[in-house]
This record gives C-alpha cells, sequence and structure tokens, in this order.
C-alpha cells in the first residue's frame, strides 16, 4: 500500500513537469499546423491562386498529418515517445526554414505538407502523458492536452500583427525560434520514459484488428473524426470565411476566428473532466446535440424578399446580424471541444497499453475528415458561390453521426 502511494506521488511530481511542456509543444506544433489557415490568405492573393487550389493549399497538413499519425503511434511504443517528439519538432523546424525561401505555390505545399508533423507529435505527446497518469484524472488530461490546439490561435494572431508592423514573413522566423527553444527545453528537462520503451513489443496487425473490433474502438475513432476533422476544418476556414462574409480586413477575420477555435480548444478540458465524473457518451451525446442547434442558426441563408408597394418594389434583406452569427461560432466551438474531449478520453481509457497507436487512430479519422470537407467546401465556394452551405454540410454529417451513436448505445454501454 505504501509503495503504491509512492509510485502515486512519483507519477504526481513527473506529470507537473511533463503535462506543461508537452501542453506548450502541442501549442506550438498546431500554430505551424494550421499557419497557412491565415498565411495562405495572402498566398491567395500573391500567387493568384483560385479556390481550389486554396482549399488544398489548407488541406496539406491535415494529409499528411492522417498519414503520419499511425507511423508516429508505433515508432513511438517502440523507440519511445520523447525521441518522437523530438524529431516532429526538430522537422517543423526545417519546415519553418523552408518556408522563409520557398516561392512558388509547389514550394508552399511541400512546406504545407512538412506541417503534418504536428499530427506525429500529437499521436506521441499523448502517449508521453498518460504513461505519467493516473487513470481517474485520464479523462481531464488528455483534455488539458488536447487543448494545445489553442496554438491554432497563435497564427490568427501573430500573421495580421507581423503583417501590420512589418511583413508575414517574419511569422516563420518567430515559430522557427519558438520550435528550437522548446526542443531545447524538452531535451534538458524531460528523461525517457520511466519504463523501457524498447521492450515493448507492437502487437501483430490482427492482433490490432482483434482489439479494435471487440472494444468497439474503431466507432469512436470515427465519431471522433467526424467532430475534431469538422473542428479542425473550420478553424482553417473561418479566417477567410468571415472575412467576405462580413468584408472585414484580414486581422478582424481572424480575430473573430480566434473565439471559434481558443474556447473550443479548451472545452476539451471541460469535456474530459465531465466524462470522468458522468461518463463519455452522456458529455458526447449532449454536446452534439448542441453542436446541431448552433449549426442549425448557422445555416440560415441571408436572403432578400422583393415586395411590391404602391411606389414601387420594396427590397427587404434578412440575414444573422455579426453578434448573432458570432455568439452560435463560439457555441459551436465549446460543444465540438466538449464531444473532442469525451471521445478521446473514451477510447484512451479502453486502450490505455496502446495510447499512442489508438491516438493515431483517432488523428488518421480527424486529418482524413478535415481534408474531404476543405476541399468540398473550396469546391462549394467555387461553383456554387455559397460559402454558408458548409454549415449545412456539417449539420448533415453530425446529424448522422448523433443518431448512429445513440441508436448503437446499448452496444457500447460496456465499452
Amino acid at each position: 500500500m505504501l509503495e503504491q502511494q509512492e509510485r502515486d506521488e512519483e507519477k504526481r511530481a513527473s506529470l507537473a513537469i511533463i503535462l506543461p511542456l508537452a501542453v506548450t509543444g502541442f501549442i506550438v506544433a498546431a500554430g505551424c499546423w494550421t499557419l497557412f489557415a491565415v498565411v495562405g490568405v495572402h498566398l491567395r492573393a500573391e500567387l493568384a491562386l483560385n479556390s481550389v487550389q486554396f482549399g488544398i493549399l489548407l488541406a496539406a497538413p491535415m494529409a499528411s498529418g492522417a498519414l503520419l499519425a499511425i507511423p508516429a503511434g508505433l515508432a513511438a511504443q517502440r523507440y519511445g515517445a520523447r525521441a518522437v517528439m523530438l524529431w516532429c519538432l526538430t522537422g517543423l523546424a526545417l519546415c519553418m526554414v523552408l518556408f522563409l525561401v520557398a516561392s512558388n505555390f509547389i514550394s508552399y505545399l511541400v512546406v504545407a505538407s512538412g506541417l503534418g508533423l504536428a499530427g506525429g507529435f500529437y499521436s506521441a505527446g499523448l502517449q508521453f502523458v498518460t504513461s505519467h497518469c493516473q487513470t481517474k484524472h485520464m479523462g481531464f488530461v488528455l483534455g488539458l492536452f488536447g487543448a494545445g490546439v489553442t496554438g491554432a490561435g497563435l497564427s490568427y494572431y501573430l500573421v495580421p500583427l507581423f503583417h501590420y508592423a512589418y511583413t508575414w514573413q517574419g511569422v516563420p522566423l518567430v515559430y522557427l525560434v519558438v520550435l528550437l527553444l522548446v526542443t531545447t527545453l524538452l531535451v534538458l528537462v524531460t528523461d525517457n520514459e520511466p519504463d523501457s520503451q524498447e521492450s515493448v513489443q507492437i502487437p501483430p496487425m490482427q492482433h490490432l484488428l482483434l482489439i479494435i473490433r471487440q472494444g468497439q474502438a474503431l466507432w469512436f475513432c470515427l465519431y471522433f473524426g467526424v467532430v475534431a476533422g469538422s473542428f479542425f476544418s473550420l478553424a482553417l476556414w473561418l479566417p477567410d470565411f468571415l472575412s467576405a462574409q462580413f468584408r472585414l480586413d484580414l486581422g478582424a477575420g481572424a480575430g473573430l476566428a480566434q473565439w471559434f477555435v481558443v474556447p473550443g480548444a479548451l472545452a476539451q478540458i471541460a469535456g474530459g473532466g465531465l466524462s470522468d465524473i458522468f461518463g463519455s457518451v452522456k458529455v458526447v451525446t449532449r454536446s452534439l446535440t448542441l453542436c446541431l442547434l448552433a449549426l442549425a442558426g448557422l445555416s440560415l441563408p441571408s436572403t432578400t424578399l422583393f415586395v411590391a408597394g404602391a411606389d414601387g418594389v420594396v427590397a427587404m434583406h434578412f440575414a444573422l446580424p455579426l453578434v448573432m452569427e458570432s455568439l452560435m461560432v463560439v457555441t459551436l466551438g465549446v460543444a465540438m471541444g466538449c464531444a473532442m474531449g469525451g471521445l478521446q478520453r473514451k477510447v484512451i481509457l479502453a486502450n490505455r497499453d496502446q495510447a499512442a497507436l489508438f491516438a493515431g487512430f483517432l488523428l488518421v479519422a480527424a486529418c482524413s475528415v478535415a481534408f474531404i470537407l476543405l476541399v468540398v467546401f473550396s469546391a462549394i465556394y467555387q461553383w456554387l458561390g455559397m460559402p454558408g452551405a458548409v454549415f449545412m454540410i456539417l449539420l448533415l454529417l453530425l446529424s448522422a453521426s448523433l443518431i448512429l451513436l445513440v441508436k448503437n448505445l446499448r452496444r457500447f454501454a460496456n465499452y
């Protein structure tokens, strides 16, 4: 009993050091991951990109993140999560160097693809954190780590600031310096995981498939992918959408987008913590219901009604005011964040021994959905000229997810 208490105290002490550093690293990595959400608006004008090219540029980090997530998880199990985290941060720093010398669409696309290393950092970092965490606090700790996606807001703030003061090209240099600093701190402050990861045997693929089928983890990974992929795609799409929708400059549009990203990312902490108390399924279903209500309001199209009057035709324009739309965007972000926190806890807690690998599955699902949605958003904007239709697509997608989750609720009761 005394020995168990000492081990618990050691875990809490190590977590107090490791968690802030891991979250800081993920904040910076997420900032790099979503850099093209704001910088891409400048590149769109400078390189004369059409909407589809712009969408591909936004989606490239999502696609590469999906490709790297599972290999990074497997590498974290075999060689140690800390080593994989260091390699990912080093790779992101190299991308920032390449960013400074890029000059055409192809070179920027290569840089954007390299930013998917942030997804590898997520897989390895989640393994690093869970190895120092007690089960009873798992949801809260996972939510706190996942909240590192608030780093997406760094780009929304830094790019307009540098654009007005100097030039937006200075932002990659800032990220480069910060990445090198975080990498140095990770090397100096942390050691390899207390349990030797080199001795961990990677389960055969057949065994992994059996785990997925028996635990129904695949379904929850897919639900997480739909919610998180929708969140990531909106985080990348909103700065350009809000700027065009309300005729704002880039700084104002990016500032409004922060009210979706930052509260949504922080809400993962609440979602994970509430799931520790009330259970993940209950938190997720309530959160998805709130998402649908917000999306229903945002899906309402602007309408112009022409009425024949005594003195001629009178045009009446109906549209949501900026304040109302902003409130719905914040509500949507918070609800998505709570759902992501609950789903992440559900999967990782049930598969703690393969945490990095299942983090990779979660990220593959999320990045794949985000990639597809961004391309679809761009196509709709270019061919139909209806940017608000993206909310209708998300409304249908999340409605289908909620219906399937509720329908299979009894099947997942013991998972």
